[in-house]
C-alpha cells in the first residue's frame, strides 16, 4: 500500500491548486454512505445498454426459467392450506436463491424505470411465497410439504435445520431478504417485506433463543454452510432499522468456527466452508470461493455499520492472500475445479481453471464493501477488474447465455463452460445467470458515496445524481466514454453558491505501475501514464492520497473539473511464482483485460508469441456486428505453425467480448514471449483415454466416437460419427472408457445424441470409477447432479478427489427409445 500510495504520488506531486486547501486535506478511514442505485440516473453507452438488456432479455428470461420454483412454492402453500399431500419437482435444495435474486434484479429495474406488467408478475409470485411460509415464519418447500416428500434427497437433512452444513435454508432465506428489500425500495410494498422479517424473527428464536418445536428447543447456535444470510440481514437492518437483524448478523459471524466444525474431507472439510478458525482469527482465503467471499463481505458489514474493528486484521490478511497469490488477472476467483475454490498460493492454471462467475460477483460485493467501510480506493480497484472483465464475460451481449466457468484460455473443443464449450442458455445450478440478473443493476449504486462533506467517485460512467452532505445538496453530472476512454468530466451544482467540500476522484491501480492491486502482477512496460487534473479548464496541481485525486475548495453553479488518465496499451507479466504464466504477457488496456480470439485471427489463439513489450499497436472500434462499438487492438507479433515461426497481425479484444461469435473458438488471454513456451502442444482429454467398449454398439456407428475429440454442434448433429444402442429400445446399457494411465479426474461431461425419435436423452445415467483394481460409486460433488440435457455437455464433479483409471456409465433409456453418445470429456 505504501508503495501504490508513492507511487500514485509520484505521478500527481507535480501538479499546487490555489484555489484548493490541499496542504489541509488529510485523509482518514471512514465509513461511506452509497449514493442508492434509485438516486442516480445513467446516461451512458456501457452500462445502460446492459440495463436495457437486463429489462428486455436477461430478467424476463431468467424469471421463465426459474418457474419450476414457483411451481414448487405454489405446491407448498397449497398443502399448507388444505394438508392434502403435494408432490414436489424434484429440484436441488437450493433452487429458490436462484428466483428470489433474479427477483431482486427485477426490483432494481422496476426503480429504474416503472413497469406495470413486470410489477404484477412480482407481485403474484410474492402472493405464493408469502402463501408457502409456515405460520411461524420458516419457509424451505420440502420440509414443510408431508413427510413421504422428504424422500427425494435433496441433500438436506431428514428434518427442518438438521443439516445446516448443506441443506441451503439459511442461504436461501438470505437471497430472499436481499430480494425482500431491493423490493420495497422499489415500490414501497411491504408484503415481501414482511414475509423476510418474519422468517428473520423466526431464525433468530431457532438459532439463539431456542424454539421448542425445532432442536428439542434448544438454540441451534450454528453459521450455516453457505454464507448469505449474514450479508442479508444487514441489508434488512439497514430497510427497517430494527437493531435484532444486525445483531444476528454479527453472531452467525461471530460463531462461525466456534461452536460447530465439519470433521471430514472435500465438502465436508472445515475449510471447504470457512469454519476452520473463528472468524476473527482467519488470516487466507481458504475452501469454497463464493460462501468464503458472501462470509468476508457480511464481515465487512459489520465493520461499516458496528464499527467493529476487531475483523479488520482479518479482512486485510485476507485481502493481501487474496490479490497477491490467489487472484487472476481477470478478477476471477477460486481456481480449483473440485471444490469450487481457492486452491495453493500461485496455483492459477489458465485453461483447467474455475472462476465461476459468482466468485467474481462475490469479488466486487466484498471489495466495494471494505471501500465503504475504510474508503480506500485500493479496494475499488479490485472490485472494478473483477466487474469489467470475469463478472461481465459471464454473460453475453445479448443477455441469454451464461458462463458458469470462466477460463483464460481455449482450445475450442474442451468442454470449458461446466459442461460445454461456449456459453449455456440456463444451469441445473443457475446461481451465476441469476447473480447476474441481480449485480448489473446494482452497478449505477457504486459510483458515487459520500461522509460529511466529502463526495467520493468511485466508478466512472455517464450519470448524474445528489448527493447529501452537511453543507447542503450537491447535485453531479459525469460524462464518459469509460471504460474505453480514459476522459472524466464533471459538472458541480451544489445548492448553495461558495458551498466547501471535498471531491474525491479515483486514480485506478491500472493506471500506474501495475493493473490491479497486489503483488501478482506488475506491467512488464514502461510506458508512461500521467494523470492530468482541470478545475474549470485550468490544469490543476494536487496530490494523491490513498489512489484518489481529492479536490476541497468552495463550489459554485456550472464549476467543471476533468481527470485525464491516458489508456494506451499495457503489457503485464506475472509473478515468477505463477508457473502457467512463465514467460508470458497479457495485455491490458484501461480497466479491460485483452484477449485473442479465433474469428479475428489466422492461427489458433495460444500460438501466438508477443516478444516485443510496449509497442503501442493499433486500435480500432468494430464497426458492425455483435461487437459493434467495441475497441479491438491489432499488434505486430508472430505465431507457430508446425515447427515454423511466422510473423503475425495478433488482434485482440476485451475479455468481457469473447465468445459471442461462436462456440467452437481457440481463445488466449497469456501470450508467450519465445517460441519455445508457445510450442507446448496443448494436452486434449481424449490423448489419455486408451480404449472404448460398449455393451451394444448399432452396426452404422462406432464406439470410439465417444472419445474422438469431434465437438458437436448439436444433439442432432449427424456431421460427426456417434455412438448409438439402437435398435434395444429401453434396454439398459452400460459405456466403459479405459485410460492410458491412472489420472486425476475432475470432472466428466457427456453429450448426448438424440434424433428425437428412435434414439433420445436417456431417462437417467449414473457412474462408477476404477481406481487399484476397484470399481467405486462416482459420488458427486454437492451442487451436481447426472444431467440429461441436449445440445450441450452435461458435466459433474466428484465429491472429493480421484484418481482412476478407467470410468463406466450406466446408461438408463427412456421406455420407447435407445441412447447415444456424441462425446465425452475428462479432465
Amino acid at each position: 500500500m505504501k508503495i501504490r500510495n508513492l507511487i500514485s504520488g509520484c505521478i500527481l506531486s507535480m501538479l499546487v491548486l490555489p484555489s484548493c486547501q490541499n496542504s489541509t486535506i488529510k485523509k482518514e478511514p471512514q465509513p461511506l454512505t452509497p449514493v442508492s442505485f434509485e438516486e442516480v440516473t445513467l446516461q451512458d453507452q456501457f452500462w445502460l445498454p446492459r440495463l436495457r438488456t437486463q429489462k428486455h432479455t436477461l430478467v424476463p428470461f431468467s424469471l421463465e426459467k426459474t418457474q419450476p420454483v414457483v411451481e414448487n412454492l405454489r405446491r407448498t402453500a397449497a398443502y399448507l392450506k388444505s394438508g392434502k399431500e403435494e408432490n414436489l419437482l424434484n429440484l436441488p435444495r437450493y433452487v429458490a436463491s436462484d428466483l428470489f435474486k433474479v427477483m431482486e434484479g427485477a426490483a432494481y429495474l422496476l426503480k429504474i424505470e416503472k413497469d406495470a406488467e413486470l410489477e404484477k408478475q412480482m407481485d403474484e409470485i410474492i402472493d405464493i411465497i408469502a402463501d408457502a411460509q409456515c405460520p411461524d415464519g420458516y419457509l424451505y418447500e420440502l420440509f414443510t410439504v408431508s413427510p413421504s416428500m422428504r424422500k427425494l434427497g435433496w441433500g438436506a437433512g431428514d428434518k427442518p435445520y438438521s443439516f445446516v452444513i448443506h441443506s441451503h435454508e439459511l442461504y436461501n432465506m438470505g437471497h430472499m431478504y436481499e430480494g425482500a428489500v431491493a423490493y420495497y425500495r422499489a415500490t414501497g410494498k411491504r408484503k415481501w417485506l414482511d414475509v423476510a422479517e418474519k422468517s428473520a424473527q423466526h431464525i433468530n428464536r431457532v438459532f439463539f433463543e431456542g424454539d421448542p418445536n425445532y432442536n428439542d428447543g434448544n438454540p441451534m447456535n450454528q453459521a450455516p454452510g453457505h454464507e448469505e444470510i449474514e450479508l442479508a440481514l444487514v441489508k434488512l437492518y439497514q430497510v427497517t432499522e430494527n437493531p435484532l437483524y444486525l445483531e444476528m448478523a454479527k453472531k452467525f459471524i461471530d460463531i462461525r468456527g466456534v461452536t460447530y466444525k465439519p470433521d471430514g474431507s472435500g465438502i465436508m472439510s472445515a475449510s471447504y466452508s470457512q469454519q476452520h478458525l473463528p472468524a476473527r482469527e482467519q488470516r487466507s482465503a481458504e475452501g469454497h470461493s463464493v460462501r468464503a467471499m458472501y462470509l468476508y463481505s457480511g464481515m465487512a458489514d459489520i465493520v461499516a455499520t458496528k464499527g467493529d474493528t476487531t475483523l479488520i486484521p482479518a479482512l486485510e490478511s485476507i485481502w493481501h492472500d487474496i490479490v497477491d497469490k490467489k487472484m487472476h488477472i481477470n478478477g476471477g476467483l477460486g481456481a480449483v475445479p473440485g471444490i469450487e475454490g481457492f486452491g495453493p498460493e500461485y496455483v492459477l492454471p489458465n485453461k483447467n481453471t474455475y472462476d465461476e462467475t459468482c466468485a467474481a460477483v462475490g469479488n466486487v460485493f466484498f471489495n466495494y464493501r471494505m471501500f465503504l467501510a475504510s474508503g480506500d480506493a485500493k479496494y475499488v480497484d479490485v472490485a472494478e477488474v473483477a466487474l469489467y472483465n470475469n463478472v461481465l464475460a459471464g454473460v453475453n451481449i445479448q443477455g441469454n447465455r451464461f458462463f458458469y466457468v470462466n477460463v483464460l484460455e481455449a482450445d475450442g473443443k474442451k468442454a470449458f463452460n461446466h459442461g460445454r464449450a461456449g456459453r449455456s442458455p440456463w444451469f441445473g445450478t443457475a446461481c451465476c445467470p441469476s447473480n447476474m440478473a441481480r449485480l448489473i443493476p446494482q452497478v449505477p449504486g457504486m459510483i458515487y458515496s459520500h461522509a460529511d462533506n466529502d463526495i467520493y467517485c468511485a466508478l466512472y460512467a455517464s450519470s448524474s445524481a445528489e448527493v447529501p452532505l452537511k453543507t447542503g445538496r450537491i447535485k453531479l453530472k459525469q460524462q464518459t466514454d469509460y471504460p474505453f476512454d480514459g476522459t472524466i468530466e464533471m459538472e458541480i451544482e451544489p445548492e448553495n453558491d461558495g458551498t466547501e467540500f471535498t471531491l474525491w476522484l479515483r486514480i485506478p491501480t491500472w493506471s500506474t505501475d501495475r493493473f490491479v492491486p497486489g503483488e501478482l502482477y506488475s506491467y512488464a512496460d514502461n510506458i508512461s501514464t500521467d494523470a492530468s487534473l482541470y478545475i474549470n479548464g485550468k490544469q490543476a496541481k494536487t496530490k494523491s492520497i490513498d489512489g484518489y485525486v481529492p479536490v476541497k475548495r468552495k463550489w459554485n453553479k456550472g464549476d467543471k473539473v476533468v481527470l485525464q488518465l491516458p489508456m494506451p496499451i499495457r503489457y503485464s507479466s506475472a509473478d515468477e511464482r505463477v508457473e502457467a504464466d512463465r514467460d508470458r504477457i497479457c495485455i491490458t488496456r484501461g480497466p479491460l483485460v485483452y484477449c485473442a480470439e479465433q474469428p479475428d485471427n489466422e492461427h489458433p489463439a495460444s500460438n501466438y508469441i508477443i516478444s516485443q513489450i510496449g509497442k503501442e499497436g493499433r486500435i480500432e472500434a468494430f464497426a458492425d456486428g455483435i461487437l459493434k462499438g467495441i475497441p479491438r487492438i491489432s499488434l505486430n507479433a508472430s505465431a507457430i505453425e508446425g515447427e515454423t515461426e511466422l510473423p503475425a497481425t495478433l488482434t485482440l479484444i476485451p475479455y468481457y467480448a469473447w465468445n459471442n461469435r461462436g462456440d467452437n473458438v481457440t481463445m488466449n488471454v497469456w501470450f508467450a514471449r519465445h517460441a519455445e513456451t508457445a510450442a507446448k502442444e496443448m494436452i486434449r482429454t481424449v490423448d489419455n483415454i486408451a480404449d472404448v467398449s460398449a455393451t451394444h454398439t448399432n452396426g452404422s456407428d462406432d464406439v470410439y466416437a465417444i472419445a474422438d475429440g469431434q465437438f458437436p454442434k448439436s444433439s442432432s448433429d449427424n456431421s460427426i460419427i456417434r455412438w448409438t444402442s439402437w435398435p434395444q429400445k429401453g434396454t439398459a446399457q452400460q459405456v466403459e472408457i479405459k485410460l492410458k494411465k491412472e489420472s486425476d479426474v475432475e470432472s466428466v461431461s457427456v453429450y448426448w445424441y438424440d434424433d428425437q425419435g428412435g434414439v433420445q436423452v436417456p431417462a437417467s445415467w449414473d457412474m462408477e470409477y476404477q481406481a487399484n483394481g476397484q470399481w467405486n460409486k462416482f459420488r458427486l460433488y454437492s451442487t451436481d447432479h447426472y444431467g440429461i440435457l441436449p445440445d450441450q455437455f452435461n458435466m459433474v464433479h466428484p465429491a472429493e478427489a480421484i484418481k482412476a483409471d478407467a470410468l463406466r456409465l450406466h446408461i438408463k433409456p427412456k421406455p420407447d427409445s435407445a441412447v447415444g453418445i456424441l462425446e465425452v470429456v475428462i479432465e
